[in-house]
Parts: C-alpha cells; structure tokens; sequence
C-alpha cells in the first residue's frame, strides 16, 4: 500500500497566500479585495508588494463583489477574500447575479470553511457554502486539502476564464502533497490502490481517508482512496472507474451531507453505475464553539468515522 509522508502541518489559508503572493509576481492583471481580514487570509505580502493592485474594502463583502465584477470588464483578475461565511451566505445575490450569470472572471477565496473554524462557533462555521456555489451556472467549486494544494490552486486558477469558488480552512493541518505539483482543474487525483472499496475525500478529509485506509488495510480491507480537489466539474470518470472494480464508496467532506460532494457522487453513481454509499459529513445541523479537533471528533468527521463507514458500505455490496 502507498503511503505519505507528513511533512508538516500548514494551514491552507496560509497556502492561499503564498500562492497569491507569487501571482503578484507573475500576473500583472491579478488585483486582491479584501474585507477587513487581510492578516487572516494571509494577504499582507500581496498587499504590501502591490499596494496599487490591492482593495480594501471594509466590512462591505456584498460591495466587494460588486468591485470585482466591475473590475473583470478592465481585463482585471481579482481575487476577493474573506471567511466562508460572508463570501457566500451573506453575498449569495450579488454572487448570482452580478458574477455568475454575467459569468465574470471573479475568484471567491473562502477562509475558514467548515467546522475547523473553530471556537468562533455556529455562526461563523458555514457548512452549506459548496453546495451554495455549486448549484451556479457555471461556477467551478474547488476544495483543496493541504497547504501546497492550496497554493497550486491558487496559481491555477488565475489562468482559468470564468468564475471560481476556492475553499480552504483555519487550522494547521497535514501537509503531504508534492510542492512542485501542477493542479489540473476538475482532474481527481489517485492516491492509493484498492480492491474492496473507494472513498473519495475532499479538503481537510482527504488526510483522514489517508489514515482510515492505512487502519483498514490492517484489518484486511483494501481501500482506494481518491482526492477531489475539484468538486465542480467533478471527475465523473475517475469515479467511475474506481467504483467498477470495488462496489461501494465512502464519501467524505466537512460540510453537510446535504448539497455536498457525497450529493454531487450520488448523481453519477445513479445516472451510470449505482452502487452502495455511505456519507461522512454532518447530518443537517449547525456547529457549536470547540478546538478544530474536538469538533471533527464530535460531528464524525475523522478517520475513525471512515472506517466504520467503509466497513458498513463493504457489507451493503
């Protein structure tokens, strides 16, 4: 079985802003928006290179949007960043109408997604934010799962035309993928081979299946596991491909089961090739204040709770 190495735990935001930092550099077209949280998305070095490039704008995310859109049509390629929360439920309008249905070349850079946000609790702990963006017109949806990921995703998509939604987190977490990697939009990544069944993972998950695999193969169990960076276009091919030799998948994500990327795996396994699922996700709720890890552990979003859904949707077969 392959297996990874942590390197050591990064946040994902910080991937962000490593990444926007070298666009700086690279693409003079690229402007920076930010609503009063340039140090917790990790702009400070794009705005002090670039201070000509870099907007801030307040606590007026809604505003924020609305400057972005405009600035598409001078050639720009802005890059909007705030929490999760507000670059999504609290701007959804101006994201409808003014980016997505004018299909406006904006990146939405969402920190602090999911349960890991933290002690600040339910209020700030969005977990409908992909399936928000998802349900867009033309809105391409990425999650990535660790700090390099997060940067290369960052360089790649200021060469995409159209708008994006980049999702990353708060807390330090395992940082294990290449460095040098190149990050292909909407191209799962195959991780580790399997026999007995698949699990698809996205974001801070996708360490968790990493470890859940290594405890089932232990038990005997050969699991597959597949990193989905992209959630929209999804890889409905590599999907595919992995569910015809194992028989049953695993699903797993922070955020809610409802409108997630488990929903969005539900589509093409019954439009092509329907099998056994079980969802590793929260069960249509809100958070509540905790440590990143006390969270995850409650709301059954770790490598214990992936285990025991593989072994579950092993017995459906």
């Amino acid at each position: 079985m392959k297996t990874y190495t942590n390197t050591g735990n990064k946040d994902t935001r910080s991937g962000f802003g490593a990444g926007l930092t070298e666009l700086g550099k690279t693409n003079e077209n690229v402007v920076a928006l930010c609503a009063d949280l340039i140090g917790s998305l990790k702009m400070d070095d794009f705005k002090k290179n670039h201070p000509e490039r870099f907007f801030q704008v307040g606590i007026a995310e809604a505003n924020m949007i609305g400057l972005a859109a405009g600035l598409t049509i001078g050639g720009k390629i802005p890059f909007t960043g705030t929490f999760a929360n507000f670059s999504t439920g609290r701007v959804y309008d101006q994201i409808r109408q003014s980016v997505a249905y004018s299909n406006k070349n904006v990146k939405i850079c969402a920190s602090h997604a999911g349960l890991t946000l933290g002690e600040d609790g339910a209020t700030h702990q969005i977990l409908e934010d992909i399936g928000l963006m998802k349900m867009l017109p033309g809105m391409t949806v990425i999650n990535p799962c660790d700090y390099n990921q997060t940067k290369a995703a960052t360089i790649a998509i200021a060469e995409h035309e159209g708008p994006v939604y980049l999702r990353f987190g708060r807390p330090s977490v395992a940082n294990f993928t290449a460095e040098d990697q190149k990050f292909e939009i909407g191209k799962a990544l195959h991780l580790v081979d399997g026999a007995d069944v698949t699990i698809v993972a996205t974001g801070h998950l996708v360490w968790e299946a990493l470890e859940a695999a290594k405890t089932l193969n232990e038990k005997g169990i050969s699991a597959e596991v597949i990193n989905i960076h992209t959630i929209k276009p999804l890889d409905d091919a590599a999907i595919l491909k992995s569910v015809g030799k194992t028989g049953c998948i695993v699903t797993a994500e922070e955020h809610n089961h409802l409108g997630g990327l488990g929903e969005s795996v539900s589509r093409v396994l019954t439009t092509n090739h329907p099998v056994p699922q079980e969802f590793v996700a929260t069960n249509d709720t809100f958070g509540e204040s905790g440590t990143p890890a006390q969270l995850m552990d409650k709301y059954g979003l770790n490598a214990e709770a992936i285990v025991k859904a593989a072994e579950k949707v092993i017995k459906r077969k």
